[in-house]
């Protein structure tokens, strides 16, 4: 029978690294699945904290990414999220939560 011992010292270094490594991909996941995949008008006002006016403003914007082949017009949240990454001008259009924030 073959026998292998390890120090602890080598046994926590991996638990480190692993840590490191799988941690932010957990957030990210958790992030992803927080939010429904396609936000109603409703869903995306409540998140981005704006009016019907502002809504209006941004679902007829050429660079806005919504969907209207539905029916009713949805926001891809993924999409979303990506679009406020690209510039700050598009940041500062929505009042995000804390929560959804991206850093």
């Amino acid at each position: 029978m073959l026998e292998i011992n390890v120090k602890d010292e080598f046994t926590q270094n991996i638990a480190r690294e692993v840590v490191q490594q799988l941690v932010p991909i957990l957030l990210e996941e958790f992030r992803n699945n927080e939010l429904p995949h396609l936000l109603t008008r409703k869903e995306f006002m409540a998140l981005a904290n704006i009016g019907e006016s502002k809504c209006n403003e941004l679902f007829h914007r050429k660079d806005f990414p919504v969907n209207r082949e539905l029916g009713h017009p949805r926001v891809p949240t993924k999409a979303f999220f990506e679009w406020i990454n690209k510039t700050n001008q598009n940041a500062n259009l929505v009042n995000l939560p804390q929560a959804h924030r991206v850093v």
